[in-house]
Formats: structure tokens, C-alpha cells, sequence
């Protein structure tokens, strides 16, 4: 009996341990052609010539092919040339949506040629009508696998296509 004991409490332990740590995920919607044009509209843009960056700020929108993202402020970091953005660091509210799947977060961050996308702040991602938050998503646009981090709840409705 102690040694069933000791099995289930081990079991137990390190199913908790994995949900801990993250959810590795699948996600089959968000995915972005990381050659595809960026397109940036918004209220106002400022730029640094010296730090390359600039910063687009008010009702921002950010496409790339078929996924789109908005927030609040997205700063941009260029190129060492100046000839393309490198990555995106968005803040306040921010949605990502491609296809049916949406994510939200309260900041993300972009590496356009590589496709890795980070999302913090009570992430939430929806896949028609499941669900799955946590603090932090590690994703990458190309493959469309990522990992979800931070206390994860999913929400499936069964019987749902």
C-alpha cells in the first residue's frame, strides 16, 4: 500500500510539475508568411534616426499576409541598413488575429525574419470555441507550434467542431 501511495503521489507531483512549467501547443490558424510585407498604420509615428526605431502610437495596426495585430503602441526596431523592420514590440491591449485563432495580451513582442512571437500579460488565445490563458506564449509564426507558461487553463466544449 505504501509503495502505491508513494507511485500515485509521484504521478500526481509530476503532472503538476509539467503544468507549472507550460503547455506545448499546437496552434493550426496563427501562422504569418515571415516574408510577406508589414504593413503599420496608425494615429502618429515618431522616429530615431541614431537608435533606429520608431514609434508608432494610437489605434495601431499591423498586418503581415493574413494575420493582423493591434495595440495601442508598437515600437519598431529597423534594420542595421534601415531597409526593414527586425521586430515589433507592442503595447497596451494588444490582439493578434489570423484565420478563426485570436490571442490577446497585455504586451507582445515580434522577430519578423525568425517568426518568434512572444505574448505576456494574462494571455488569452481562442481556437473557435476553446480557449487556453496563461501568463506567457511562446510561439513561432512559421511552424504555428508554442508553448504556453503561467498557471494554464483550457476550456474545450465538447461536441464542438
Amino acid at each position: 500500500m505504501t509503495r502505491l501511495a508513494f507511485f500515485v503521489l509521484a504521478i500526481v507531483l509530476g503532472l503538476s510539475q509539467a503544468m507549472a512549467q507550460g503547455t506545448e501547443i499546437t496552434f493550426g490558424g496563427i501562422k504569418a508568411d515571415t516574408s510577406a510585407p508589414v504593413e503599420v498604420v496608425s494615429d502618429a509615428l515618431t522616429v530615431d534616426q541614431v537608435t533606429q526605431r520608431g514609434v508608432f502610437s494610437g489605434n495601431v495596426v499591423v498586418t503581415q499576409g493574413d494575420m493582423r495585430l493591434t495595440a495601442g503602441e508598437v515600437e519598431v526596431e529597423y534594420t542595421e541598413a534601415g531597409d526593414g523592420i527586425e521586430r515589433l514590440l507592442a503595447r497596451g491591449g494588444v490582439t493578434l488575429t489570423s484565420g478563426l485563432d485570436a490571442a490577446q495580451a497585455a504586451e507582445a513582442a515580434y522577430a519578423i525574419d525568425s517568426g518568434d512571437l512572444v505574448m505576456t500579460g494574462d494571455v488569452v488565445l481562442t481556437q473557435g470555441k476553446a480557449a487556453i490563458s496563461g501568463q506567457k506564449l511562446l510561439m513561432n509564426l512559421t511552424t504555428g507550434k508554442g508553448r504556453m507558461e503561467g498557471r494554464v487553463t483550457t476550456t474545450f466544449v465538447p461536441g464542438s467542431d
